[in-house]
């Protein structure tokens, strides 16, 4: 029997209806889906694209993500770890499943790699030292254009090592 459009349109908000819950439903198991895999390979919003405005800065890497990052609180020692933050990775789910406790996964306590004890600390960005020093207090860090105050001196007979901090 053929329907009418006012029955026609009845349905098809009805379908819509179910459709945006049958959504919702499935977007908290993709978004738990997309977490888990965002903390398993420990990406960033840099690497994601986030936070970048208009396509033209799609490539930029965000200046202001390692704020956010967190640090390492598990770690099983073969170069796996876990900020504590999202829903527990697999290969932790699995180290509890077989008997460890977190605190047997605490990075406090974890060994570490022999790549891990031989490289270097990392040096905060955006922090340089001192290399030059005048009686009066002024500083210079050697990077960029000599201040005004290195120039006169340099003027008045003084050398880049007299003034070495």
């Amino acid at each position: 029997m053929p329907k009418t459009y006012s029955q026609l349109v009845k349905q098809i908000e009805l379908l819509k209806r179910q459709a945006d819950e049958i959504r919702k439903k499935e977007i908290g198991g993709v978004i738990a889906r997309i977490k888990e895999a965002i903390a398993f390979y420990e990406l960033t919003a840099a690497d994601l694209g986030f936070g970048v405005e208009g396509k033209e800065k799609a490539k930029t890497p965000i200046k202001s993500a390692a704020k956010y990052l967190a640090a390492v609180k598990y770690t099983d020692g073969a170069g796996n770890s876990w900020t504590g933050r999202g829903p527990k990775p697999r290969w932790l789910k699995d180290a509890l499943a077989k008997g460890k406790k977190l605190e047997d996964l605490s990075s406090a306590t974890a060994p570490s790699s022999k790549a891990q004890s031989k490289a270097k600390p990392a040096k905060k960005k955006g922090v340089s030292t001192i290399k030059y020093r005048d009686d009066a207090g002024h500083t210079w860090t050697g990077r960029g254009p000599k201040p005004r105050w290195l120039n006169d001196a340099i003027a008045k007979g003084k050398t880049l090592k007299d003034l070495a901090a």
